[in-house]
């Protein structure tokens, strides 16, 4: 077989592998829709690079332009699934205009003036508008990990590649007579390699990429109570924590709030188990609210949660917990009859000095079985300091 054919099937073996493998990953990683489009990207660059040997029915012209128009969609599908997975918003339109601007320059001189060298650079510049404009939207997220920063550098690579490469090797070797010339061409040669080596380098990110985000997903789930999306007792702790050393820094003060449900058991023989959970995920819903953005909330188990808030002091924290309370007693959970109430008690402790997290949990949890104690659907806050506080009652 020649050898010119053994480089020009290189490239579309490559990209089918790799299409192959991100479909795999997509298949079983759904929720990551930028492998699929990673996927498709690398099958429509596997038909461009055998376009440009095997001639359709249609005809010669027919194949380059569907050869072509391959080629930017596998750079359009790549650079968006690139920005996608950055969590960046996708810039469709400019991607659209850059892509279909190459286009439109690809059919001017294959069918107004017909000049095989500025179709190679209408194609390529192309692409580089493309690869630049992913490292734009990436630099915005590079210092976020090693993953950011690779594929930041790689875009500004491939950028490099179809700018610079095309300009020098072109003004090299001057202008194409026809297509024979141009695939004997250092260009073309250069091309299939810088290619292959590109495709493997960002193959071997994004796969890294996906290993990392799948590793990251279990470790959140570890940490997640699945039924109120909120952290759970373990997660919770962790997160409390290091919060904790921050203010202590910062000099902040810090309060904790724990809360539990009023008779759930009740609710739950009565009405159901499923009843029970829209209860569950109401009442995160509001202590999700109340944390906002800096505060951490958490379901510590069954009915029990903890809300830890930055900031604020006992008082502050009192009225925080008052307005949840009223706002949860006074609110409907669907699923639920009409006229169906539901509570809430809550105990509030704040930070004294550099307290760790375990004896403020010990002061808010007296507190919240005071509450309970006290008639339930109410908020009852602790005075007391650390070394005088009791030992710790499991509220019911």
């Amino acid at each position: 077989m020649d050898s010119r054919l053994l480089i020009a099937l290189l490239n579309p073996s490559i990209a089918l592998v790799l299409a192959t493998a991100f479909s795999v990953l997509w298949f079983y990683q759904r929720q990551r829709r930028y492998l699929a489009v990673l996927a498709t990207g690398y099958v429509c660059a596997a038909s461009g690079f055998l376009l440009q040997y095997f001639i359709l029915p249609f005809g010669f012209t027919a194949t380059k332009l569907i050869s072509n128009m391959g080629f930017l969609a596998a750079g359009s599908c790549i650079a968006g699934a690139i920005i996608a997975r950055s969590g960046r918003r996708v810039p469709f339109a400019a991607i659209g205009v850059l892509a279909l601007g190459g286009l439109a320059s690809l059919c001017w001189f294959m069918f107004v003036f017909s000049n095989i060298t500025w179709r190679i650079f209408a194609i390529n510049f192309a692409l580089g508008g493309i690869s630049l404009l992913a490292a734009a939207e990436l630099r915005h997220v590079r210092r976020n990990g090693p993953i950011e920063t690779a594929l930041l550098v790689f875009s500004l690579v491939a950028s490099a590649n179809f700018f610079v490469r095309t300009v020098l090797v072109i003004g090299l070797h001057g202008a194409f007579a026809d297509y024979e010339d141009f695939y004997r061409s250092t260009y073309w040669t250069t091309a299939l390699l810088s290619h292959a080596v590109l495709s493997l380098l960002l193959a071997l990110t994004l796969l890294s990429a996906a290993a990392l985000d799948v590793v990251t997903t279990l470790s959140s789930d570890a940490r997640t109570d699945p039924l109120s999306k909120l952290l759970n007792r373990r997660g919770f702790e962790e997160r409390a924590t290091l919060l904790l050393d921050r203010c202590d820094r910062a000099g902040m003060p810090v309060a904790l709030v724990l809360a539990d449900l009023d008779h759930f058991k009740a609710i739950n023989d009565i009405y159901g188990h499923q009843a029970g959970d829209r209860v569950i995920a109401d009442f995160a819903g509001r202590l999700q609210q109340a944390a906002g953005t800096r505060g951490i909330a958490g379901r510590l188990g069954g009915e029990e949660f903890a809300l830890i808030l930055p900031g604020v002091d006992l008082a502050a924290a009192r009225m925080l917990a008052e307005a949840v309370r009223v706002a949860f007693s006074s609110g409907m959970v669907g699923g639920l009859p009409s006229g169906v109430r539901i509570t809430a008690s809550f105990g509030v402790a704040s930070r004294s000095g550099n307290e760790p997290l375990e004896p403020m949990m010990r002061r808010a949890d007296e507190a919240l079985y005071k509450a309970k104690q006290n008639g339930r659907d109410s908020v009852r806050i602790s005075y007391e300091r650390p070394h005088t506080a009791p030992e710790l009652k499991l509220a019911g």
